[in-house]
């Protein structure tokens, strides 16, 4: 078990562990299996960082579901760039579907935004989105954040999906940059 670990020119230290992960990944599902037991679900997964939660989530849900992936980007390094760009688009017909947004983390709240304005010309039945990480600190909108695993302070974190500069996912626990 590593305490700390360098990504590229960072120190990261270990911030939440494998275990409460996977606790707080089965709570999110137990959440949504109940919500969607009578009805389809179509998992709206945000490439690269959400695949890990998505992945995760999905061998935890018992509801009928299926999964579709648009990858968007607003960061570099280890801040935002508070602008999202399209790097692969969505080409399914969402119409009447009942819509499950995915995401690694939610801070700014700005590509949730993005993809709200998105997806509500598609007449969608029903849109929610289902985070591991929200930063409640640094998140500024209205819209309603349905699940989410953890609530952790505004500070740059690592593993389970999340990166700096695309190293990091692969960790099984989360670190946060550590800070001399």
């Amino acid at each position: 078990m590593m305490d700390s670990i360098n990504v590229l020119d960072k120190t990261f230290v270990k911030f939440i562990p494998e275990a409460e992960i996977d606790a707080a990944v089965q709570r999110v599902a137990d959440q949504i299996n109940e919500d969607y037991k009578d009805d389809d679900a179509v998992l709206l997964v945000t490439l690269n960082g959400a695949i890990v939660f998505a992945v995760d989530l999905l061998k935890r849900l018992n509801i009928k579901c299926k999964i579709s992936c648009v990858k968007l980007s607003s960061y570099s390094g280890t801040q935002s760039t508070n602008n999202v760009k399209n790097l692969i688009g969505l080409n399914d017909d969402l119409h009447g579907k009942r819509v499950i947004i995915v995401e690694d983390i939610i801070d700014t709240g700005r590509t949730y935004q993005h993809l709200v304005d998105m997806l509500k010309p598609m007449g969608l039945k029903d849109l929610r989105i289902a985070t591991m990480t929200y930063k409640p600190d640094a998140y500024k909108l209205d819209l309603p954040i349905h699940y989410f695993g953890f609530s952790i302070p505004n500070k740059f974190v690592i593993g389970r999906g999340l990166d700096y500069d695309g190293y990091g996912r692969n960790l099984n626990d989360i670190y946060q940059l550590k800070i001399d």
